[in-house]
């Protein structure tokens, strides 16, 4: 159950950000996510009334630290692909936000099988790779080395707090039904919120265009159901292997982007496919 949910969690975060990037080509990245945060929390607050249950403090407090760090989270990253090439950006918050929770649920006493083990390690490796493209500064044909270091650093921010984003609602996902993910959407959606109103940047609306304002509300439609099944993914079975399944994310945009858009896909990207298909298979076995 826990690579059926973390696999779809995985497939579903893809899409968002697929779509999201559609529609941020048009808009800046904080006009689309002051409109698809905010609708994706209504889509779990609706899902979580049906669902029932009631809210418990633990529960409250672990989903407002964790929509906090993934909002935080999405302005740094975004920040990060504007600043430096994403071959800098993209593998440091993917493998940041894989290692750090990883890494605690190691140190909590998860102690996963050789095949479950080697799997993870492969679909570490596959993240990095499909997370890679041609870095270049837009002023050179290299990237420029401030740029990468402020790309570095950007990328690093950003993983830490998805990172402490999956750990926060992995525990907030212990109390309580689908409460905590709710709460945690709108915490999200305020962060997303300020960021705009700071900026001064308008949310997109339907005069916009229809295509991007459709396409971002189906980013945080397809985000806020990822959201549940990653938490329904962290209580079927080891934490660990919930983060890394979910972390081959950018695989599925890499994926859509070349199927549907044409883009040119790298023989490094071909690989780490190819690596994340044989993990799954050992996750699985």
């Amino acid at each position: 159950m826990v690579v059926i949910f973390a696999l779809a969690a995985a497939v579903l975060y893809g899409t968002a950000d697929f779509l999201g990037g559609l529609s941020a080509r048009r808009v800046s990245a904080i006009a689309v996510l002051s409109v698809s945060a905010p609708f994706g929390g209504l889509i779990v607050l609706a899902a979580t009334l049906v669902a029932g249950g009631h809210i418990e403090l633990p529960g409250l407090v672990w989903g407002l630290v964790a929509g906090a760090a993934g909002g935080a989270g999405l302005i740094a990253f975004y920040a990060g692909l504007a600043t430096g090439p994403m071959s800098v950006v993209a593998p440091v918050t993917a493998l940041a936000s894989t290692v750090l929770p990883v890494g605690v649920a190691v140190a909590q006493g998860e102690r996963p099988g050789p095949a479950v083990v080697v799997g993870a390690v492969l679909c570490l490796v596959a993240i990095t790779l499909v997370s890679m493209e041609g870095g270049r500064s837009p002023g050179g044909d290299r990237p420029g080395g401030r740029q990468s270091a402020r790309g570095l650093a950007y990328g690093l921010a950003a993983g830490i707090a998805f990172g402490l984003f999956f750990l926060f609602l992995k525990n907030a996902g212990t109390s309580g039904v689908l409460w905590p993910v709710a709460v945690s959407r709108l915490s999200g959606s305020a962060i997303a919120l300020g960021a705009a109103l700071l900026t001064r940047t308008r949310p997109i609306g339907w005069n916009t265009g229809q295509n991007v304002f459709a396409m971002a509300l189906l980013s945080g439609a397809l985000d806020a159901t990822a959201n549940i099944s990653y938490v329904i993914a962290t209580r079927a079975g080891l934490f660990g292997l919930a983060v890394v399944i979910t972390s081959l994310y950018p695989g599925v945009t890499v994926l859509l982007a070349r199927l549907l858009l044409r883009e040119h896909m790298r023989s490094v990207q071909r690989a780490g496919l190819v690596l994340a298909a044989v993990g799954v298979v050992l996750l699985t076995a």
